[in-house]
């Protein structure tokens, strides 16, 4: 279990982290979302302890990190993989932590194994592509089986069959009762790994709840086509109902659903050409909710197809 209290950290007069609180349970993924900038980073480091928090605290497994006689069999980070000494080969530099940790050197050879390194064990970590470096990362912060896994971004250059493999190596580490806290850019993935999440934006915690409820904002939302939009439009006009027209005869309608708008569509004698629920995405749940919160905007202008 990981527990931040009123955490805080400042850089001069640039608050980096401002009085964020969660925790994260055991047996589950929690993803950790936030746009560049949002604290994410600094938040892991304070985690544990490669940063100081200015103010508040953050306990892991109900003790202060620092303070770990273990910390190799308590918490695996994957922080920085490029962080590693490049005339070293996968195999000497987990021997050498494994050697300093006091583990057999049948671990080393158990995480080569499930991290897909056993081949390259002796090929000098130099010449590691971005996803060999990443999997490299992994079997380190899994060299001590700790209880607590702390990965920032560990997709970040792996091909589809290796972002499909972090997946299972979470979840099913969660499965065996552990703490897995989990950064990424991926929606998409992070939608399919997840099962709770906390967002941060500008320092501050925006969410903290299960990825279904955090996807689900309660609010339905359908795709309604009829020429005799206007008709339709005024049908449903009431409180609490969202209307937003996309064409002549197209209509985005937030609120009631697709059985509620067509009878009402019945009811007021409309013809219907389309009636399409929206299914909501974790991205479209993410941007709504960090829209305001996003350190750098940018324009995307269209190009003109007549080549102007």
């Amino acid at each position: 279990m990981i527990q931040a209290q009123q955490l805080t950290k400042t850089y001069g007069s640039k608050t980096v982290v401002d009085q964020v609180s969660f925790t994260v349970q055991p047996g589950q993924v929690t993803g950790f979302l936030g746009p560049n900038g949002a604290g994410k980073s600094t938040t892991m480091r304070m985690i544990v302890g490669l940063a100081a928090p200015t103010q508040g605290q953050v306990l892991v497994n109900n003790r202060d990190f620092k303070k770990s006689k273990h910390p190799i069999t308590e918490v695996g980070t994957l922080l920085e993989a490029k962080s590693v000494h490049k005339s070293l080969t996968p195999s000497s530099h987990l021997r050498s932590i494994a050697a300093t940790a006091g583990l057999p050197s049948s671990r080393v050879s158990e995480v080569l194994e499930l991290t897909g390194l056993t081949g390259v064990r002796r090929k000098k970590i130099g010449g590691f592509s971005l996803g060999m470096g990443q999997r490299l990362g992994i079997a380190t912060a899994l060299l001590g089986d700790p209880q607590v896994l702390i990965l920032d971004e560990p997709v970040n250059g792996l091909d589809p069959e290796g972002v499909a493999w972090v997946r299972n190596l979470a979840r099913q580490q969660a499965a065996a009762g552990k703490t897995v806290f989990i950064s990424s850019h991926l929606m998409s993935e992070m939608a399919q790994t997840a099962d709770h999440l906390i967002v941060i934006g500008r320092g501050r915690i925006m969410a903290d709840a299960p990825i279904s409820e955090f996807i689900d904002n309660g609010l339905a939302q359908t795709i309604v086509k009829s020429s005799d939009i206007e008709v339709l439009m005024n049908a449903l006009s009431s409180q609490g109902v969202q209307l937003r027209r996309i064409d002549a005869q197209t209509l985005e309608v937030t609120g009631p659903d697709s059985e509620v708008i067509g009878r009402r569509a019945l009811e007021t004698g409309v013809a219907l050409s389309e009636l399409r629920p929206l299914q909501r995405t974790l991205e479209d749940a993410y941007m709504e909710l960090t829209r305001d919160a996003v350190e750098y905007h940018s324009n995307i202008v269209a190009e003109n197809s007549g080549g102007k």
